[in-house]
């Protein structure tokens, strides 16, 4: 019994230690020493506490499906009039192109479509006299691939905008099928940042000045050059480093011709994923010319100012098609292929929701929810000290564990402090006085049937813990229920209300068992102020 009572109380105070050391950084800035030994990060406030912006932006997906079928018609006329198809008429609509040829020209142009154009397939012919109606589709996979890829492309985009706004803490994520929430706290420009989230990004692919490093080494740039940083992914800890380049000013391409990047695996490169990019017809002919007069040299691939890559031009690229490697991980290609493609929003955005909080407002909620909270905890420890005495003393010190780790447990997991989270808390609170209740009223009852003090705690404990069981694992249905179909303030609400049921179930009965065991062992008492 003693063994066990304090492998409990170890376990007890290793979860209180851990979670005061979260909470440190809320209260106060380490320093020195002690900075390099606690955590950094504090419990993030959400908008209706810090004030901010919120919006939701809708992808236009039919103008993006439009801009599809518009590059696919212009590539294939100009690839039609190279291989000498000769067609009497290409026509698009509703996502379908029309080719219209004389039967000796059909099997010289389905040869064409399968060669460079394998993502269209034929949606069928029809003979209109001497001629044929030939029509191309885009499937349904590859039309759900392109939104998937479109959405992701405009997340990236408009991440690289809000990066440069400077907003700390910003939350950019998809919602449903093409839009997408952003949440800018603290901003107190709101139309400039709606400005920049909309604007289109720029790719340049610049040479990288290896002529003049030892001018730029010694503190130097060298007239015609730049410095722009270089953004590297360390694998092994995933951190991300910035480091200084020495760059041509001049951009020998842009992204304004590049139509197209996708991570790959395979080919010459050992299986190694890597990403191919394509040009359009006059992006195929620079870069052709770019690469035929720098063999050797490392071209930068560079969005909004910042180098994301380097790789060394080993060869004449024709054909407008080219492959960047570098021992990337499917992930590392995958970001790769999506800033490359980031160079532009793939389709306009619309703003659905627009909503602007004042942080005077923020602050009105904090100091309004702070003192609920107070309030609230203030009523609950003098009632349950009036009520059960001494055994209201030991739920109380529960409850402050309850808080305390709940609050550990917030900033640790970086979640989001909202107004809704806060009510959370109080609903935390307000269970873990209900399991306390629940238990010593079972121990008050097993007390009048004549039990020791021993055997009514132990059978109050046993009888009550079935009940509470059942209700936190209810509300933890709910709570997931909330958080998977809920958005914004309804799922901090159910993160923090989850999170709190869970730890309530190890305070209110783990904890208060304990508590009770050691004066039990200790004090022997012969009866229970309960």
């Amino acid at each position: 019994m003693l063994k066990s009572l304090k492998l409990r109380f170890i376990l007890v105070l290793i979860f209180l230690v851990i979670s005061v050391i979260f909470c440190l950084p809320n209260v106060f800035e380490p320093q020195g020493t002690l900075k390099k030994y606690l955590p950094s990060d504090k419990i993030h406030l959400g908008l209706d506490l810090k004030g901010g912006m919120h919006l939701l932006l809708e992808l236009d997906t039919v103008k993006l499906m439009q801009n599809m079928i518009d590059r696919k018609f212009g590539a294939l006329k100009d690839a039609m009039i190279r291989d000498g198809v000769r067609f009497l008429a290409l026509d698009r609509h509703d996502g379908t192109l029309s080719v219209s040829v004389r039967p000796e020209q059909k099997d010289k142009l389905y040869n064409l479509i399968g060669k460079e154009f394998p993502d269209l397939k034929a949606g069928g012919s029809k003979a209109e006299g001497d001629t044929l109606r030939l029509s191309f589709i885009l499937p349904d996979k590859e039309i759900i691939g392109i939104k998937e890829n479109a959405v992701r492309q405009a997340l990236e985009t408009i991440r690289n905008r809000i990066d440069q706004f400077g907003v700390t803490e910003p939350v950019i994520v998809q919602q449903g099928e093409n839009q997408i929430l952003v949440q800018l706290p603290g901003v107190k420009d709101p139309q400039r940042a709606l400005e920049l989230i909309g604007k289109t990004a720029q790719l340049e692919f610049k040479l990288v000045d290896e002529d003049n490093i030892t001018r730029f080494q010694g503190g130097s740039v060298p007239e015609g050059s730049e410095v722009l940083t270089m953004r590297s992914r360390n694998r092994e800890t995933g951190i991300y480093t910035t480091t200084p380049m020495l760059l041509k000013r001049q951009a020998m391409l842009t992204g304004e011709l590049l139509t197209d990047a996708k991570v790959k695996i395979g080919g010459e490169f050992n299986n190694e994923p890597y990403v191919a990019i394509e040009f359009d017809g006059e992006g195929a002919r620079i870069f052709d010319k770019i690469t035929a007069e720098n063999v050797g040299k490392r071209l930068a691939i560079i969005l909004d100012n910042t180098v994301y890559s380097a790789p060394v031009i080993k060869e004449r690229i024709s054909g407008g098609k080219a492959s960047i490697t570098g021992g990337f991980s499917m992930e590392e290609a995958k970001d790769l292929a999506i800033v490359l493609r980031a160079g532009a929003l793939p389709a306009p955005v619309k703003v659905i929701q627009n909503i602007t909080i004042g942080p005077t407002l923020g602050q009105d909620s904090i100091r309004k929810g702070v003192q609920a909270a107070l309030l609230g905890a203030i009523l609950v420890i003098f009632f349950m000290i009036y009520y059960y005495r001494f055994s209201g003393v030991i739920a109380d010190i529960a409850l402050f564990l309850n808080l305390l780790y709940l609050l550990g447990a917030f900033t640790a997991l970086k979640a989001t402090m909202t107004l809704p989270g806060i009510a959370g808390i109080i609903l935390t609170m307000g269970m873990g006085v209900d399991s306390n209740v629940l238990i010593f009223e079972r121990i008050r009852e097993e007390l009048r049937l004549g039990k020791t003090v021993r055997a009514a705690v132990d059978a109050g404990f046993a009888k009550a813990w079935v009940t509470i069981f059942d209700s936190h694992i209810t509300t933890l249905i709910t709570t997931f229920i909330l958080f998977t179909f809920g958005t914004g303030p309804i799922k901090g609400f159910a993160v923090t209300l989850s999170i709190g049921v869970v730890i309530n179930l190890f305070t209110a009965v783990f904890g208060s068992k304990a508590i009770f065991d050691w004066v039990i062992m200790k004090l022997k008492p012969r009866s229970l102020s309960i």
